[in-house]
């Protein structure tokens, strides 16, 4: 069963579905758009010590490294989300994590703030994880529970924080850069409540909720889905301008 994402969020980021009877408008998983299937690995060992490998280059982001070490840690932390053993991900959900972590990278090259994200800000979406994932963990409800169930993906409590503080401020980037710019109107909510949230309900025998119940969550669904295509066009100018080394993988390579 497919499960909300945890990532930088336009409510806490995916594609937006249709805004449903009696529902929240989902949010879209920033680290999971515009996702271009690319590169595996770079295949060069970077790191050694004592003649072993201790990590490599996956990719190279106009000179900043994406480590493998930084990939395992993006399917562990997807996985974990998700309720899924990281070892389950297909050849493609590998090379899509991978590519959100080089789109991460562009925005991140915007601007690379001095400060982490606020502490209560990391604290409420680590409190926000560590309850969905006590659905598909019921043994993870206690501290101790919850320390095993991250050492079981490879994650700890400071790479967990880490990674949502990462989070929270390159969603405050994007919100920064394209929100000014998205104004709804009246009409067009009025247009989605009829052409399309109507239809929907009556296909599902749902009683038509009025347009005044509805009208804030179509506006802000209209605004998140006019963030996406926003976004998708920022991060397509990044990429046409950077110089991103992320070979394909030679014929065979297996997921990991």
């Amino acid at each position: 069963m497919k499960r909300k994402k945890f990532g930088i969020l336009w409510s806490v980021g995916r594609p937006f579905g249709r805004l449903r009877a009696g529902s929240r408008p989902s949010g879209i998983s920033l680290v999971r758009h515009c996702a271009i299937a690319i590169a595996l690995t770079l295949g060069l060992a970077i790191s050694a010590m004592g003649g072993q490998v201790v990590d490599r280059v996956v990719a190279n982001v106009n000179g900043h490294v994406v480590l493998q070490s930084d990939w395992e840690q993006e399917v562990a932390f997807e996985a974990l989300s998700d309720g899924r053993d990281p070892d389950s991900f297909t050849t493609a959900e590998r090379k899509a994590a991978l590519d959100r972590l080089i789109d991460q990278e562009l925005l991140r090259e915007q601007v690379r703030p001095a400060q982490p994200a606020p502490s209560e800000q990391v604290a409420a979406r680590v409190a926000e994880l560590r309850n969905e994932v006590r659905k598909l963990f019921p043994d993870g409800a206690s501290d101790d529970g919850w320390r095993a169930t991250l050492q079981r993906y490879g994650l700890s409590q400071s790479s967990l924080e880490k990674r949502l503080s990462d989070q929270i401020q390159l969603m405050k980037l994007v919100e920064d850069r394209l929100r000014p710019s998205i104004h709804i109107d009246q009409q067009a909510v009025e247009t989605y409540y009829h052409d399309q949230l109507l239809p929907e309900m009556k296909k599902a025998g749902s009683r038509a909720t009025p347009l005044t119940e509805v009208f804030g969550r179509i506006k802000d669904l209209l605004a998140q889905q006019k963030m996406n295509e926003l976004l998708s066009g920022w991060l397509a100018n990044l990429r046409s301008g950077s110089h991103i080394l992320a070979p394909e993988p030679s014929a065979g390579e297996s997921n990991r």
